[in-house]
């Protein structure tokens, strides 16, 4: 699987100077905007020492930064922490507590669902909501779109998680703006939770205070550009955050020293290359829902639509107990090609899952095929026996998003094993004659989705019916391209595989139109065509519209899969 110029990199790694900067961010909190710069210029000045070259960037962004918050209830209060996003009201907002119940997340998968039960308007109108779990922006935006005028979330530990309960994905537009929350949100421990689940049973009233700082700041965006020796302007984009919630050593101090490393050994290896490598530290990504990567990918859209053949996430690798690799997220495209580089590089067989719409995947409604986003977790038994919660990172450690994210969530080994892993998949791809993207795996998952949607559609599927069949056309496409394409010109034979990518991405993980970023809200394959799923259980006058609603999501469908089958035959 990897051959020797790939195999040379790999010797390469070492661990002190990654690991020298985990120890370094350990030191200092990096949510507040001038310590966000602060580390921006520290990943500079320790790339210039390696003698490789780096651009700051200048990133406008639009930014809520939390400071603190309280509940307060009988003359007790309670510590909490506000949700960036949330509205800001130091000067406290009183109302009558209401407990609407969730069950938690049994994985990564389902993290981001909305996961509660439907709750009755009339029953939040003018109430603040006490749930249970994270306040993930699903949540936020149905509570006060039925009325609540606060929200507060009874985490599942001892600890209280920072997090950001806006959908909207980065800076908002014109289009988006509407969905900012208008209502103060905030995180309370699960303790803390118990007595404020009583209290709202007994019909108690709380007041809730939430301070906040919104507006624009201006950003650094550190970006290595190592440019290939055959397809010098073709790239493969690898990227992941830099700020972080408190010191946050697992989420992502670590993944920010991975990347360092992987700049050094490529920039001297750069003659190997045959496609580029673009590397780029986010800011924004707590604090602004992924401001920065969606900044990234606003302002440098048309280049990445032309050059760009994959962006690859690197988000809380090298953590303590991370010792598999289970439910790492990539495109159905891009499974085989993952499974090889994992076995190949760590020797180990590894499991995948559908991409979140999260960490910092902004470029899916430009098209770009993607993999990576968290990194090596710890087993099940791992998780029972330190009877640990779902998060969504910190390798499966709690400590994620809390001020206990310290030195002690890094390991050496794991961290160095991870660098090799993501560098030998990004110069497997920056390297690779053909590119290795096999679409007739989509085409799988599509038809996959689709049987399931027929199925629960019912007397309703017959509509799905152009969908089938302009799958299959694609598939035998696909069939005749990939047994033609080692015998084709390579340029001609790559077009095709990145061109199917700016068709066939959208169409799987967005709703909007290219080059906007649909919400931060949880996506099913062939989205256009979800709502068939529900529509046999729709009250009948409100059948025609989902009706309606399918239909036209059929036919962006169905043209868009004949645009697919029309480039592979070209």
């Amino acid at each position: 699987m990897l051959d020797s110029k790939i195999e040379a990199a790999l010797n390469q790694v070492t661990i002190e100077a990654p690991w020298a900067l985990v120890e370094h961010f350990a030191t200092f909190p990096r949510w507040k905007p001038e310590d966000v710069a602060d580390s921006a210029r520290d990943i500079a000045r320790r790339l210039a020492e390696h003698g490789v070259p780096c651009e700051l960037l200048n990133a406008q962004l639009y930014l809520s930064i939390p400071y603190d918050a309280s509940v307060e209830a009988g003359g007790v209060t309670y510590k909490a922490k506000p949700l960036a996003y949330a509205k800001s009201l130091p000067e406290g907002l009183s109302g009558t507590l209401v407990h609407v119940p969730s069950t938690l997340a049994k994985g990564t998968a389902s993290f981001y669902d909305k996961n509660h039960a439907e709750a009755d308007a009339d029953s939040l109108r003018g109430k603040i909501v006490l749930t249970d779990g994270f306040a993930n922006p699903q949540k936020v935006l149905e509570f006060q779109q039925k009325g609540a005028i606060g929200v507060i979330a009874v985490n599942p530990g001892v600890d209280r998680h920072w997090g950001i309960c806006s959908s909207i994905w980065g800076t908002p537009d014109l289009d988006g703006l509407p969905r900012k929350p208008m209502i103060p949100v905030a995180a309370v421990s699960n303790p803390d939770g118990a007595a404020l689940i009583a209290l709202a049973q007994a019909g108690g009233s709380v007041t809730l205070k939430t301070r906040l700082e919104e507006g624009w700041f201006s950003s650094p965006v550190p970006v290595v550009d190592i440019k290939g020796a055959v397809e010098p302007e073709k790239f493969v984009l690898l990227h992941g955050h830099y700020d972080s919630w408190d010191v946050g050593v697992g989420d992502n101090a670590t993944g920010d020293a991975a990347l360092l490393e992987i700049a050094r050994v490529l920039w001297a290896k750069r003659a190997d290359l045959r496609r580029g490598v673009r590397i780029a530290w986010w800011p924004g990504h707590s604090t602004g829902r992924y401001a920065g990567s969606a900044w990234f990918a606003d302002t440098f859209a048309i280049d990445l639509d032309e050059n760009c053949v994959a962006q690859v996430n690197c988000d809380s690798p090298g953590c303590r107990w991370a010792d598999v690799y289970e439910n790492v997220a990539w495109m159905s495209e891009a499974e085989g090609f993952c499974k090889d580089v994992i076995r190949a590089v760590t020797g180990q067989e590894s499991h995948g899952e559908r991409p979140l719409r999260a960490g910092d995947y902004s470029f899916n409604n430009i098209g770009l095929t993607s993999f990576f986003m968290l990194s090596s977790t710890m087993t099940e038994e791992k998780r029972r026996e330190m009877e640990y919660y779902t998060v969504g990172g910190c390798g499966g450690n709690i400590a994620w998003h809390t001020e206990n994210d310290t030195l002690e969530i890094a390991d050496r080994d794991v961290l160095l094993r991870d660098i090799k892993l993501y560098l030998g998949a990004v110069m497997s791809v920056a390297n690779a004659t053909l590119l290795p993207f096999d679409w007739r795996a989509t085409v799988a998952e599509f038809d996959g989705a689709l049987s399931g949607y027929a199925k629960a559609a019912r007397t309703e599927a017959a509509l799905l019916a152009p969908v089938g069949a302009a799958l299959s056309d694609l598939a035998e496409a696909l069939d005749a391209f990939y047994a033609a394409a080692p015998s084709m010109p390579e340029a001609q034979a790559n077009a095709v595989i990145q061109g199917l990518a700016r068709i066939l991405v959208p169409l799987n993980y967005t709703r909007g139109p290219r080059f906007t970023h649909d919400p931060a809200l949880p996506v099913p394959a062939l989205p256009l065509i979800a709502v068939a799923g529900q529509i046999a259980g729709m009250p009948e006058p409100e059948k025609g519209f989902a009706r309606t609603q399918l239909m036209r999501g059929v036919n962006r469908t169905v043209a868009a899969l004949r645009a697919a089958t029309r480039l592979a035959t070209a």
